[in-house]
This record gives structure tokens, sequence and C-alpha cells, in this order.
């Protein structure tokens, strides 16, 4: 084993079994009809050991949201350097793009929509632990950008919801649907590479 590569714990060992239990079941089975107990048996720890990491099944739902980002690279450090949004946003683009086109992302986005009369509590938990914090993100790392002068976002926000749109594309409304995307794939990573161009030549003050 490398000297640099880290060792995780038992504790991180047994949340990581939790979180992959549980990521399997709410694609499979939907929220509503997930139980703390299966998701303790899948991942082969005590009901107790997944009440000791997730205090309730709502945090267990949002914790594995805010993971499939974390595993993808979607987090504040991708945003780090306000110096160079075109490599940046870039990168961010061809991340994010993964995450919301995986079969994972699709399972759970339908889940909470056709769930969404009966149990709306679920749509809210999904988009504050995904898209809610996704924007936050952009709009954080737009107004550090803007400082340095090159771009001007008037609305961070309405900034992040423009670039987190375009980066759904054709490919995106297709899975919806559950329509075939193989056509797609070829062009995908010039649709987004062209979209962030597009998007900071809009912003851009020189």
């Amino acid at each position: 084993m490398p000297m640099n590569t880290p060792v995780m714990s038992r504790s991180e060992q047994k949340r990581d079994q939790i979180l992959l239990a549980a990521k399997e079941l709410f694609c499979e089975q939907g929220f509503p009809n997930t139980s703390m107990d299966e998701v303790a048996k899948l991942a082969g720890v005590s009901k107790q050991t997944v009440y000791s990491h997730f205090g309730c099944k709502d945090d267990l739902f949002v914790a594995s949201i805010e993971s499939k980002c974390i595993m993808h690279g979607v987090n504040d450090e991708m945003l780090a350097d306000p110096s160079t949004p075109e490599t940046t946003l870039a990168m961010f683009a061809k991340h994010f793009g993964e995450v919301i086109t995986s079969p994972e992302a699709i399972t759970v986005f339908k889940a909470c929509v056709s769930q969404a009369d009966t149990h709306p509590e679920i749509s809210k938990l999904f988009y504050s632990a995904g898209p809610e914090n996704i924007l936050g993100l952009l709009s954080d790392y737009f107004i550090k950008v803007a400082e340095l002068g090159n771009y001007q976002f008037d609305n961070p926000h309405h900034c992040a919801v423009r670039f987190c749109l375009l980066m759904f594309g054709e490919m995106r409304m297709k899975q919806e649907l559950g329509l075939d995307i193989t056509e797609l794939l070829p062009d995908r990573e010039e649709y987004l590479s062209g979209s962030v161009e597009m998007f900071l030549s809009a912003y851009k003050t020189n």
C-alpha cells in the first residue's frame, strides 16, 4: 500500500457501507418504501449503527444525494479558484453533467416527481441537498469571479440557474422521458464545452 494512501477507520467504512446501501434501496424502492432496518441489513451493520451515523431517514436521504455529488467531484473545492473561470467551469460542467445524467440521478428524480403529491417532503429534501446546494456553490463562485473584474454577474443566483440548465441539455430532457440517448453521447462533450463558452461570453466585461 502506498505511504500516502489514506486508511479509512472502521467508522468511516461503516458510514460508506450505509450510504451505498441507502442509495441502492432509495433508487430501487423509493424513499417511502425504504426502512432503516433494510438499510442496516443490506449494509451489514446494526440498526443502531445506522442511527448513530444518520439521525433519521431524512438525514440519510440527504447524505446519500450529497455523497453522489462528492463522488463525482462536484463540491466547493472544485470552485476554489476564481482566477480561472474558463477552466474551472469547464471542469465543473463535465462533472456536474455526469451527475445529472447518471442512472441514479434520473431514478431519484423520477421518484420524487411521481410522489410529489403524496410525499412533497421528499422533493423538498432532494431539492435542498441537490439543486439548491449546487446553485449556492455556483452563486458564491460567480461573486468571487466578478470581484476580479473580467466578468460581471448582475444576479449570481439567476446566473447559476442558467448555467445549470444549460448543462442539462437535450440528453437530460430525453432521459426524464425514458427515451434513448445513444445518438447524443458522441456530441455531449462538445455540447458542454460550447455551453460554457457561450455562458461566459455573455458576462464578459471586456
